[in-house]
């Protein structure tokens, strides 16, 4: 293999990379970046994609793979924006939902409890209630855009799992998501989680893969097209477009690839700031490590197998809210995502002149310097609520508009921020970026936009009568600030979570807190300065603008790496193909060996008989799923842990023996 182009899209971005893999250690030949065009992908992959292939100036023919990460799937999470889905669970009671925070990541999503289900040893529990599901589905195919389903002890035999896909799929023709599919773990809750949280992201990254082979059809490449995971393998794009949740933190992923291929560092707290989030990893030997618990995004524990990265809805695009409640002036950031008024300013030079009209108004409203723009590229989705259909129609015909031109009730603001959530609707509002322009320490985009923001914003008051702020120029600097507080605040998060503390450590202490601004000159009888020991590796297209005040509240060294802006692009070139498979078995009763295969349960008698079936099995599976996920030259390893207690006259009781096929390969050309 000659050339790999890796191409990274973000919320903001979409970043491409040209490496040259046949040099040792591989060397990055062009680089390029174009604005990542939500309405329709395919323009923004379209334009990096051209423009890197124009710098280096070779033949589009000598390139032999294409990798795609992206943060799209992490920042939908984050956002809590995708589809609206149900969630069939299948032989649970009501209490899992209060489980693994299910409850709340449903949301206003539809449930549907079924009897049915198994136990620890695969054995059902009560029949499939395949008439109740057929019911549910007939009365949700049209309120939803896909099913998750979900049943009690899956992984020890998924039969009820796989009859509820093909009954849904037969009834509505709507994707299907079943959770033991995702993961081998046990915990129904978390995989319900997960398989929902799958079942939301199908149509966004369906849109992405395809936006991306219809510029590499136009471009004339004949490559293979593979897709980065979390932790950071490769899956062929036809393998990952029914498991897009295996893509929750590819982008983060690639981007930590990036930075060991970038700065040279082995060990250093690596953090990827992008527009919607901020990714922070600790590198170690050159990589980071995989987390065993599953990715933690956006407050979700999933069962997602990815690098350990923790990923927060903080980025150079966050939206500002001012403070609007309580005695004290300030501001909240994120977590959701905005399009920065100086950039949609570029492409829509009215909102300048509706800015202006805003701050002819003598009374302040929450709704200034805010504007949507629809998002429909396939029309209005039947599954809507007659009211957040009535104003997304309003939307689709307005287009780009001023929310108050839209909105004018709390009713309405409302409808909105759901069609938002769903993201059927773009938000755009002041920024961190805007705030950069106003300030001078950015220039990329219309700063007379971001300062008209900045003046709207500054004026508003807070719950005792109080403007925000005294000039654009003071309501600009408290958003850098906080912005530079929060991330360094989660970073030390992160390495006091390295370190053995618990999750939130430094969010939570305000000892900490108050030490991120102490000086030996502040007179205080209590000096609590908390520093970072090595060093810190910042990525991102803004690293360079907002790393510095970071760092030095850190006191820790700084490396921005040449091409930090395009580290997920690099990282994704990099990538090699990787599959798990992990076969349990049990004895349900003596003389009896239980081997849960993914098709069912199999019982054998005897346990070298059993061990194996189930070695074999995984073996033959994790050769296949690698395969299949793009991979030429496999290698396979094995392992096991078996689980047995001794008893007298040198016998021992078979407890548990789980066995592990992994499988690794280059990505086919």
């Amino acid at each position: 293999m000659t050339f790999v182009l890796g191409l990274d899209t973000g919320g903001t971005f979409t970043d491409a990379a040209l490496v040259n893999t046949a040099k040792e250690g591989g060397i990055m030949t062009a680089k390029a970046k174009a604005l990542t065009t939500r309405q329709d992908l395919s323009i923004g992959v379209g334009g990096a994609m051209r423009a890197v292939v124009e710098e280096w100036g070779g033949d589009p023919r000598d390139i032999q793979l294409v990798s795609l990460s992206t943060t799209l799937a992490t920042n939908a999470v984050v956002e809590g924006v995708g589809g609206r889905v149900a969630l069939v669970l299948i032989g649970f009671d009501e209490g899992a939902l209060e489980r693994a925070d299910l409850a709340k990541a449903l949301g206003n999503d539809p449930h549907i409890f079924i009897t049915g289900g198994h136990r620890n040893d695969g054995a059902p529990m009560a029949a499939l209630d395949k008439d109740a599901l057929k019911k549910a589905a007939d009365t949700l195919k049209n309120d939803v855009s896909a099913f998750a389903v979900a049943s009690h002890f899956a992984t020890r035999n998924p039969e009820h799992e796989m009859a509820a896909r093909d009954i849904l799929r037969e009834m509505t023709g709507l994707p299907v998501t079943c959770s033991h599919e995702l993961s081998s773990s046990l915990g129904g809750p978390r995989r319900a989680l997960t398989a929902m949280l799958n079942a939301r992201l199908i149509n966004l990254l369906e849109r992405l893969i395809e936006a991306t082979s219809q510029q590499m059809t136009s471009l004339g490449l004949t490559c293979p097209l593979m897709v980065v995971k979390g932790d950071g393998s490769l899956l062929h794009a036809d393998f990952a477009r029914t498991r897009p949740v295996e893509t929750v933190l590819s982008g983060p992923a690639a981007s930590q690839a990036g930075a060991a291929f970038l700065a040279g560092a082995s060990t250093a707290l690596v953090s990827d700031i992008g527009g919607t989030t901020t990714d922070i990893a600790y590198l170690r030997d050159g990589a980071p490590g995989l987390n065993a618990d599953g990715a933690y995004v956006g407050g979700w524990r999933t069962m997602v197998e990815a690098a350990d990265i923790r990923t927060s809805g903080l980025g150079g695009d966050s939206e500002v809210t001012p403070q609007s409640r309580g005695l004290k002036k300030g501001l909240s950031l994120g977590p959701r995502r905005a399009i920065p008024l100086s950039l949609l300013a570029r492409d829509y030079p009215q909102a300048i002149t509706a800015l202006e009209a805003q701050l002819q108004n003598p009374v302040p409203q929450a709704t200034d310097a805010r504007f949507i723009m629809p998002m429909m590229p396939d029309g209005i989705p039947d599954w809507l609520s007659k009211s957040e259909a009535k104003f997304a129609e309003a939307i689709l015909e307005s287009g780009t508009s001023a929310l108050a031109d839209i909105a004018s009730s709390q009713v309405a603001l409302g409808a909105v921020d759901r069609l938002i959530g769903r993201g059927l609707v773009a938000l755009s509002a002041f920024t961190p970026t805007d705030a950069a322009h106003v300030l001078g320490r950015f220039d990329g985009f219309n700063a007379e936009a971001a300062k008209l923001g900045a003046m709207l914003l500054s004026r508003q008051k807070n719950g005792i009568g109080e403007a925000n702020a005294e000039s654009p120029e003071a309501i600009s600097q408290v958003t850098l600030d906080t912005l530079a507080e929060r991330s360094a605040l989660s970073l030390l998060d992160a390495a006091l979570a390295q370190d053995g503390w618990p999750e939130g450590s430094a969010s939570n202490n305000a000892m900490i807190q108050a030490g991120l601004h102490q000086s030996d000159e502040d007179g205080k009888l209590v000096q609590s300065k908390t520093r970072l020991s090595l060093p810190l590796i910042a990525l991102g297209a803004s690293a360079a603008t907002h790393y510095p005040s970071i760092a030095q509240l850190l006191g820790a060294e700084l490396i921005v790496p040449m091409h930090a802006d395009v580290a997920g692009a690099v990282g994704a070139a990099a990538g090699s193909v990787r599959q798990r498979v992990m076969i349990t078995i049990t004895q349900p009763a003596e003389g009896r060996f239980r081997v849960h295969l993914p098709d069912g349960p199999r019982d054998l008698k005897d346990k070298q008989e059993a061990l194996t079936l189930a070695r074999d099995t995984a073996e033959a599976l994790a050769r296949t799923r690698a395969a299949q996920a793009g991979a030429a030259h496999v290698e396979l390893s094995l392992s096991e842990e078996i689980k047995e207690v001794p008893l007298a006259e040198n016998k021992t009781l078979f407890i548990e023996g789980v066995i592990q096929a992994n499988a690794t390969g280059v990505p086919t050309a």
